[in-house]
């Protein structure tokens, strides 16, 4: 420990962070998991240059590193413990360039999702990708999970919206992925491998970023109150089948509504009702709006729609406010798995079934317009997950398996998910992902145990 932290301190200076504070903040993420131990230290990274370093001192000594951002995280993935360094790359947050005529950005990791979309408003642009944590998770965070949002049925997912990256690798080298053309297929596509590798393969120092102009035209708003979860989800269903496309359409189930109400001095909604809330936007917006509106009342919802943009932010409120409503409930397992979006009523029948075999309380909310659901397992505050829950989750994915659905559609697999993802890649695939981490990390210095558990697990 005292011969690894001072060659960093030699040649990173105060950069170096060993104090108790920070080591236990690395430690433990959004997920309310911890790493056992402390890391040795933190390393605030200000440049490339510091990340190289790192590396290079990691690599020459055996020393696990772990890379952090703004350590929002839900599969545990982040998390720094005993002999690891932990390598912080929140503070590389710069906007390196924006080119309106090619419609891109160059970036560092460390800009929050948020703070870059303000900047880039003020030019007529964003960057689609819209995780619920928009406004405190980092661009390297979302791709080093793959990251969704509210948005993606619409505008795609982080991979759609990534040209190029800039990454460490393992033993220091630098080396730059991708292109800034919007085309370009020489060789294989490492960008791609890259995004979702969660810290696996390399460090991501540079993203080169595919912006969109902003929607011109009213956004409209729709909500619509189903008597239960399933026929919500069904509306849900019959919306993506019509083809009209919204840019939003978010599901909460009758636990999660009474709890978001609660939190936010609401109504108390009717007892067991589900709702959808649909947002169009773009110049057809109206239209659309009209068309889904349609669609809700023909499948039995109470529907309101409206162009107020403040109305409509509230609503949009309601679905953010979600995990802080979780918190209110006990410590929250926040879980991410996906399915065929005409599966979906089928998958909320799963988790009624698993909350009924377990006794278990299981809130979800789903990106209704993709299929991805977020149930929320919840347990008594300040206590371990019991035995019986890590069962009903165990029971949960692979409920979502055998719906064809997939782990993760968003969070990562992280340290949370890692002794089920053989059983969704099959020991072919699993042997090969395996296999091409050792092509980027041969010592395995990089994220060790995080996605593929230890043999025998």
């Amino acid at each position: 420990m005292t011969t690894v932290v001072a060659l960093l301190r030699a040649e990173l200076g105060d950069r170096v962070d060993t104090s108790d504070e920070a080591r236990d903040a690395a430690r433990a993420d959004k997920s309310g998991f911890a790493a056992a131990g402390r890391p040795l230290a933190v390393v605030h990274a200000a440049s490339v240059a510091d990340v190289q370093a790192t590396l290079r001192i990691a690599t020459a000594t055996g020393t696990p590193v772990v890379t952090r951002g703004a350590g929002t995280g839900l599969a545990g993935g982040a998390n720094a413990g005993d002999g690891e360094i932990a390598l912080s790359v929140r503070g590389m947050d710069r906007i390196l360039e924006i080119r309106p005529d090619d419609l891109l950005a160059v970036v560092e990791p460390g800009i929050l999702n948020g703070d870059l979309n303000e900047v880039l408003k003020t030019q007529g642009l964003w960057w689609a990708p819209d995780p619920a944590s928009r406004a405190i998770s980092t661009v390297g965070g979302n791709i080093a999970t793959g990251a969704g949002g509210l948005l993606c049925a619409k505008y795609g997912v982080v991979r759609d919206a990534v040209l190029a990256l800039d990454v460490v690798l393992a033993d220091g080298r630098l080396v730059h992925l991708g292109h800034r053309s919007v085309k370009g297929v020489t060789g294989l596509d490492l960008t791609a491998l890259f995004i979702g590798s969660e810290g696996v393969l390399g460090v991501v120092v540079g993203a080169t970023l595919k912006l969109r102009p902003l929607p011109v035209g009213p956004v409209c708003s729709i909500t619509a109150l189903f008597p239960d979860v399933r026929a919500a989800a069904a509306a849900s269903a019959a919306v993506t089948a019509s083809g009209v496309q919204p840019a939003i359409m978010e599901l909460l189930d009758a636990a999660s509504l009474e709890a978001v109400h609660a939190l936010l001095g609401l109504d108390t909604p009717r007892a067991g009702a589900a709702q959808l809330t649909i947002q169009t936007d773009g110049s057809a917006s109206v239209a659309e709006a009209g068309a889904i509106a349609g669609i809700l009342r023909a499948a039995g919802g109470d529907v309101q729609v409206t162009d107020d943009p403040d109305e409509g932010e509230r609503l949009l409120a309601i679905r953010r406010s979600l995990h802080p409503a979780m918190e209110t409930l006990g410590t929250t397992l926040i879980e991410d798995v996906s399915v065929p979006r005409s599966r979906l009523a089928d998958m909320y029948d799963e988790i009624a079934r698993v909350e009924r075999a377990y006794g278990v309380r299981i809130p979800t909310v789903a990106h209704a317009g993709d299929g991805n659901l977020h149930p929320n397992f919840v347990v008594e505050s300040g206590t371990e997950v019991p035995q019986h829950v890590w069962d009903a989750a165990d029971d949960l994915f692979r409920a979502a398996l055998r719906l064809g659905g997939t782990l993760t559609g968003e969070h990562g697999i992280g340290l949370l998910k890692r002794r089920w993802l053989a059983d969704e890649l099959g020991d072919d695939q699993f042997r090969l992902q395996r296999d091409i981490k050792r092509v980027f990390d041969p010592a395995g210095i990089l994220n060790p145990g995080k996605v593929f558990a230890p043999p025998g697990r």
